[in-house]
Formats: C-alpha cells, sequence, structure tokens
C-alpha cells in the first residue's frame, strides 16, 4: 500500500529524473513542508521522476523513519501537485543485504514505485564478486517494487560494477535498469545494447546526457535537475527532434552548470537553491553551508544556467 492508500504502481519511461536534495530545519530536523514544495515544483518542469535518497539526498545522513517521512511527502506532493502517475524511486543503499530489503520495503510504504540499490562496499575486500551478485538477487526477490542497480565508485569505496557484472544482474526480472555515475560512456553502451528489453540504462549525471542518449540509453538521473530541471530535459527534446546543433549547445551550458554540481557536491546544490529560490541551503552536519563570500561565488557558477532555466520558464 502506498502513502496515498494506493497499491497502483507507476511504471518507469525514460526521461530525466532528479535526485532531489534532503531539507532541514536550523535545529537539524528534516523539513518535510519544503520537501513537499520542492517536489511539487520539479514535478511541473516536464522531468520524468524523482529520486529520494540519493546521493543528493543526504542518505547516509537520515535515519529509517526519516527515509520514510521524506519519500512519503515527495509522493504526497507529487500527486497533489496533479502527477499521481509520475514515479518516484527510493535510494535503498546499505551495507548489509537485510537492511537493505528493510529499506526497500520501507520505501514500498512510503510510495515509492522503483528503489535504486549501491553495491555493498565497507567490506569491499571481503565481499567477492558472487557475493555481490548474491546480495543484488536477494534484495530482488525481496523488494515489492523493481530494482535499479546504482554503480558510484565514489560512493562505494571505489567498487565499480563492469558492463559484464551488470549485464548478469539484468538477467533478473525485478531488476529493471541501472544509473551509471561512473561515467563510462563504453560502459554505458555496452549495457544498452545487450541488455534484455526494456532495462532502463540510465546516465548518472546531466553532462553527459547527449552520449547517454547517442549510447541507446534511456535518459538520466542528474542532481544539477535540482536547479535547472527544464534546461535538463531541454537537451533530450532537442536530440528526439533531431536538432542536434540545438541540443549540443544546450548540452554545453548544462554541463558548465553540472561541474559546478559535481565539484561543489550537494552543499553547492543547496546552497544555489538558496541563492535563487530562497529555500534550502541547510545540510546536516558534519557538512556546513558554505561562508557568505563562497555561496556568491557558487551562485555565479550557476548563473549562465539558471539563465537557460529562466528563458524556458517564459
Amino acid at each position: 500500500m502506498t502513502a496515498n492508500g494506493s497499491s497502483k504502481r507507476n511504471p518507469l519511461t525514460g526521461g530525466v529524473y532528479v535526485p532531489t536534495v534532503a531539507f532541514f530545519r536550523p535545529d537539524e530536523e528534516i523539513d518535510l513542508p519544503t520537501t513537499e514544495k520542492h517536489a511539487a515544483y520539479l514535478a511541473r518542469t516536464g522531468v520524468a521522476g524523482l529520486v529520494t535518497q540519493g546521493s543528493n539526498g543526504e542518505a547516509v545522513h537520515l535515519d529509517r523513519d526519516e527515509r520514510k517521512a521524506i519519500t512519503a511527502a515527495t509522493r504526497r506532493a507529487v500527486d497533489a501537485a496533479g502527477y499521481p502517475s509520475m514515479p518516484v524511486i527510493a535510494g535503498c543503499g546499505a551495507s548489509s543485504t537485510r537492511e537493505t530489503v528493510q529499506l526497500c520495503q520501507d520505501a514500498v510504504a512510503s510510495g515509492a514505485d522503483a528503489v535504486l540499490v549501491l553495491p555493498p562496499s565497507y567490506y569491499k575486500a571481503l565481499v567477492n564478486t558472487e557475493a555481490i551478485y548474491a546480495h543484488f538477487r536477494i534484495v530482488a526477490d525481496a523488494s515489492p517494487v523493481p530494482v535499479l542497480i546504482y554503480n558510484f565508485p565514489g560512493a562505494s569505496s571505489g567498487l565499480d560494477l563492469s558492463s559484464d557484472d551488470i549485464l548478469a544482474l539484468s538477467q533478473h526480472p525485478n531488476i529493471i535498469g541501472c544509473k551509471l555515475t561512473c561515467g563510462n560512456t563504453g560502459k554505458l553502451a555496452r549495457v544498452a545494447a545487450a541488455a534484455k528489453p526494456g532495462f532502463f540504462t540510465f546516465g548518472g549525471s546531466a553532462d553527459f546526457t547527449l552520449q547517454t542518449l547517442v549510447a541507446g540509453g534511456a535518459g538520466v538521473i542528474g542532481g544539477v535537475a535540482n536547479l535547472i530541471p527544464r534546461s535538463s530535459v531541454r537537451v533530450m527534446e532537442l536530440y528526439r527532434s533531431g536538432k542536434v546543433e540545438e541540443a549540443q549547445r544546450a548540452q554545453a551550458v548544462v554541463a558548465r552548470a553540472d561541474w559546478a554540481a559535481i565539484h561543489g557536491g550537494f552543499v553547492a546544490v543547496k546552497s544555489a537553491l538558496q541563492s535563487y529560490h530562497g529555500y534550502g541551503g541547510l545540510p546536516r552536519r558534519p557538512c556546513v553551508p558554505p561562508s557568505e563570500q563562497a555561496a556568491a561565488a557558487i551562485q555565479e557558477e550557476f548563473r549562465e544556467g539558471m539563465e537557460m532555466e529562466r528563458s524556458l520558464q517564459k
């Protein structure tokens, strides 16, 4: 049963998915009204769906109840905004298989339509390839909703699943896609070409949207879309309508904005949200907001992208 009282699940589609940031009050308690405000704003911009508790969502800073509350608030807000068919994906990576299964079950109860799972990596030296395969298969067997593999070596102690690994796991009927934040477009091309029909191969960043599409990928899950969702979608629209040179120009703007998001992380994205939208700047400790001077520099880094975004709002 979902958070809105329905047992219906929304199937995924190709497109741009936004891994939403987490919002906190000054006392570091989660800020659900701002969570809902931001989710409703994003839902109206043409994106394909939202992702809670991705790397941008400070999942490692949240307890189990907070994860459930944020996913449920996101689902509520998207439905209330008039987009009940928009998929919500919840990040459910954990160090143990048992906790990962628990998080998947929590996510479903909170209204998630699919889950995104990192490979377990804390004891990387003690976990061989077969154990990693078993982890994903056990999770996929137990999850009431489809599973996406989240390959992000930067968040997994350097553990980097190969195209062979992902293709082997893709044979499981409940593993329906992957997010490749490794940025390896050769791997992306191999997976997109050889995976079962209907498998979603997503780029993990908006700065290689075009490369993802050319290689046969389904779209991207990109953090910069918290700030420039319409611009991120526009790259895909232009490419799909055959306007490749225009798509390249739009991609260049998005890539420059994404570089600010990549090297500054979610702290920079949240700082820019505060500068341009007036909400969301507070991370949870040990992360802290940038200084006033640094925040001004971050605002400037995103200026070009925000100008493009505002031009698309008209």
